[in-house]
């Protein structure tokens, strides 16, 4: 029910109600009936089922099964080492941990919203004022507002006294609204200008007022934002695609590959035990069990170097998603302006004159004395307005009133549009002062200030003020006008204190950007990210600060939320690139905007502060919430909290995240050549009808400890600076896009050539029974093994890895030593090599080793050498 359509007798007329309120019978019935006033949640999700389905991944369930098969075939044969069993279930029961300990957004932007409700509420029942609990108001309920209150359900205001409710975090709306009880507004009027209603969860700041209660609970527009918190999905995050993808193409590789070995076997006549013990072998080579934990670890230490970066990450993978943004949808009060009123421009008929300058200062002091903000705890509080006028002038009112106390004031209005006060002068009479819109004062102004001396206001100077106003308020500054005059006698009369005013110049006010927003949003610019701005507030203000920090460019339109609504959601698709800036929008209006970039394949990111903004930020790609300014409702449902509240802080943390999915990509590409190498090693000596190279506990070394490391220190590798010189990662695109997959092939048919190549030596030259092939299987084990660790240097960039700098990454140097005397650790101690079933080797077999495990490094840098000048 649209009720700033109805008058306020239809309004009682509709809720069954009158001026004196419900009776108790009334109230108590519509409780049965309506249920109590708070937002509703669902169940919670318990910690086992949360636990569980982290296993739903396909690659995790391969794992799973190769496990289990490995368990099984050990069990048969009487064999007492499930060590292989043991290291992958340990895996992946850590990463159901990590998964399971994810919190649900969802339920923490509820719990907030339910925390901003009212827990009083003054109403009148039968006549006479009561205070009950805000849970127990119902519909048709008269309720009494006074400065202070929060609103405890949604009503249709019947009257109001100097009433003003800040709003801005349900609509963005920068100021207070002065609310217009008596006024019926047009069914499609947006919420921000429904002057006649207050919505559950705003706060009173000024005046009082009654009135009716329209919706409680779910019905109450913040309860439609709770319910649209709760059933919109959170998509999945490109890494999150990107992964599964990968994850279900290796494993579908892998089971095509055992099967295919398995059945060669079969027909080789080799025992089918054997074969499923090398088919378990090839899947343990072929999927890349320690993916997942470097991934998670990865993110982790992006989570940190963010954090330090004034960043917090909700959810590990909003980490990247971040790196892949192509739109970014920024709330205006509070995300790209610093949410305060601020004095910004004073000027008098000559024009534009500097604040702390003579002029401005007395333009600023009157400003100040015509005000009712006060001082406590060193803060200045009041209307927002008469705040940043007392805060530019330096000087609070106390201070200025010990010479000028105040006798008198006539208060502002909406009806007057100013506001009078008289002060007793020491040296004997009395000033007025008055401030208010300049329209309204010029017309009461028979003088005008010019030069520090009065002269007649002619209708030519009259213009050109009215002119100058113009030009200001088209920049979407807010222009108030100050005037005054002095007296020898006190009179109350209304009529003769605002006469014959001298014209004393403007006050020129604005919620500013913030200084560092320009130079963020021209750095998007130029990485290829279009920035929208979607905001509650007017459109004139809208497009000013667009327009000043960047966003609305040569080209681009605006949109207004009343516009949206003609609008259906197939049009606002097709034309979505066209607009730069939505004024005047809801909750819906925000979540159909980021969906309609969605529609294209772009990676969303939503900045906001405000309840408003929860739905967006829910199904935005990755929401981002202020930490300072922002509601517990939008830090609930954002992926990224902003502890600064800088919007620049997005652009370092998009370019952190870009940094980070390429060190993953690199570390995928690491690890895949290295699994294809492994694989090639096991398939070729198969196919060969060569004993096994490597046995299923070497595999796993190899997998777990010397791949997982260096892995680690790609994942830190520093970012490099041209990250913001490229355009974002298109969300469609895997991670084998670039020639990705090549490379990977290539890169590891070399390290597994070279792994075949040594057990072929070590077999051929050095072990007395070539079916035992025990210091062959040794080379093989200790080639591949430092053969990758020396890849991983290849892996740091596309350009040669001597003008990159081997030792920039110390951490891949450590990894590196760290890995090398691990690997030498289980051939050359004895217990080890029982362990691992490995030989002693002489020097020579090591030179051997050390020659063939260097190779990788100079084919690499050949071929970056070639492609570079090609």
């Amino acid at each position: 029910m649209q009720y700033h359509g109805l008058s306020i007798a239809e309004s009682l007329s509709r809720c069954r109600s009158s001026q004196k309120g419900l009776t108790p019978e009334q109230a108590a019935n519509r409780l049965r009936e309506q249920g109590e006033n708070k937002l509703v949640t669902t169940k919670k999700k318990g910690i086992v089922r949360r636990f569980f389905a982290q296993f739903a991944d396909f690659m995790i369930l391969i794992l799973l099964a190769a496990a289990a098969i490995s368990f099984v075939t050990s069990y048969l044969q009487h064999d007492t080492d499930y060590i292989d069993s043991i290291i992958i279930l340990a895996i992946v029961v850590l990463n159901a941990i990590t998964g399971m300990i994810q919190e649900s957004r969802a339920e923490k932007a509820i719990e907030a919203l339910k925390k901003m409700a009212s827990p009083q509420a003054t109403v009148l029942r039968d006549g006479k004022e009561q205070k009950i609990p805000a849970t127990q108001l119902v519909v048709g309920d008269i309720v009494l507002l006074s400065m202070g209150d929060l609103v405890p359900a949604d009503l249709r205001l019947l009257e109001g006294h100097h009433l003003r409710i800040e709003e801005s975090s349900l609509t963005g709306e920068s100021l207070p609204v002065e609310k217009e009880p008596d006024r019926v507004f047009p069914e499609e009027t947006s919420l921000g200008d429904r002057k006649n209603m207050a919505f559950l969860g705003s706060s009173v700041s000024e005046g009082r007022g009654v009135g009716l209660v329209v919706a409680t609970g779910m019905d109450t527009q913040m309860g439609h934002i709770a319910h649209m918190i709760h059933t919109e999905e959170s998509p999945e995050t490109p890494l999150q695609r990107r992964l599964a993808k990968t994850g279900k193409v290796l494993g579908l590789c892998a089971l095509g590959i055992c099967f295919l070995i398995f059945i060669l076997g079969l027909f080789q006549s080799i025992p089918p035990l054997d074969m499923l013990l090398v088919s378990i072998s090839l899947a343990v080579a072929a999927i890349p069990e320690g993916l997942p934990a470097v991934v998670t670890i990865v993110l982790a230490m992006g989570v940190r170097r963010m954090a330090q970066k004034r960043a917090i990450v909700r959810r590990l993978p909003g980490v990247e998603t971040l790196g892949s943004a192509s739109v970014i949808c920024s709330d205006k009060t509070g995300t790209l302006t610093q949410n305060q009123m601020t004095v910004v421009e004073t000027a008098t008929l000559d024009g534009k004159v500097a604040m702390e300058g003579k002029e401005g200062q007395f333009l600023l002091e009157l400003g100040t004395l015509c005000s009712n903000c006060t001082l406590q705890n060193g803060t200045v509080l009041g209307n927002p307005t008469e705040v940043a006028i007392g805060k530019a002038a330096g000087r609070t009112r106390a201070s200025l009133e010990r010479t000028a106390p105040r006798v008198y004031e006539v208060a502002f209005t909406s009806a007057r549009k100013r506001m009078t006060t008289v002060h007793r002068l020491s040296e004997g009479g009395y000033q007025v002062i008055c401030k208010g819109a300049p329209d309204v004062l010029l017309e009461r102004c028979r003088y005008v200030l010019h030069g520090g001396r009065e002269q007649v206001l002619s209708p030519s100077l009259r213009q050109s003020l009215l002119r100058q106003n113009s030009a200001m308020a088209s920049r979407a500054l807010r222009v108030l006008a100050v005037a005054y005059k002095r007296m020898d006698r006190l009179t109350r009369s209304e009529e003769s204190l605002e006469r014959d005013l001298i014209f004393c110049g403007f006050i020129c006010m604005m919620d500013p950007p913030r200084k560092e927003v320009k130079q963020a949003v021209d750095l998007c610019h130029q990485a290829g990210i279009k920035t929208v701005m979607i905001t509650g507030d007017h459109l004139a203000t809208a497009e000013a600060i667009a327009k000043e920090i960047g966003i609305l460019r040569p080209g681009d339109k605006t949109m207004t939320g009343a516009e949206l609504d003609r609008m259906d959601q197939v049009t606002l698709e097709q034309h979505i690139y066209d607009y730069a800036v939505y004024a005047r929008v809801s909750p819906v209006h925000k979540a159909r905007i980021v969906k309609a970039f969605q529609s294209h394949g772009e990676v969303v990111a939503m900045t906001g502060d405000g309840v408003n903004d929860a739905p967006a930020l829910k199904v935005a790609d990755i929401g981002c919430a202020m930490g300072r300014s922002g509601t517990d409702v939008a830090k609930g449902a954002a992926d990224l909290i902003l502890t600064d509240d800088n919007f620049s802080t997005i652009v370092e943390a998009v370019q952190e995240g870009r940094g980070i999915y390429a060190n993953i990509r690199k570390t995928i590409h690491f690890l895949l050549s290295c699994n294809v190498g492994e694989i090639l090693t096991v398939l070729v000596s198969f196919l060969l009808g060569l004993p096994t190279p490597l046995l299923a506990i070497q595999l796993l070394w190899v997998n777990l400890v010397t791949d997982s490391l260096p892995a680690l220190a790609l994942g830190v590798d520093p970012i490099e600076k041209d990250q913001m010189n490229s355009p974002p990662v298109k969300q469609n695109s895997g991670f084998f896009a670039g020639h990705l997959g090549y490379h990977i092939v290539v890169e590891g048919c070399m390290i597994g050539s070279l792994a075949v190549l040594a057990y072929t030596i070590g077999r051929v030259f050095f072990d007395l029974d070539p079916s035992v092939p025990i210091i062959g299987r040794t080379m093989a084990f200790a080639v591949l093994s430092l053969s990758q660790l020396v890849h991983a240097f290849n892996m740091r960039s596309e350009r040669s890895l001597f003008r990159v700098g081997i030792f920039r990454n110390k951490s891949l140097v450590l990894a590196f030593f760290v890995c090398a005397l691990l690997q030498v650790s289980v051939i050359v101690i004895p217990p080890l090599s029982a362990l691992f079933k490995t030989q002693m080797l002489t020097g020579m077999q090591w030179l051997i080793v050390a020659g063939l495990s260097l190779v990788p490094l100079l084919l690499v840098e050949i071929e970056k050498c070639f492609i570079n000048r090609k």
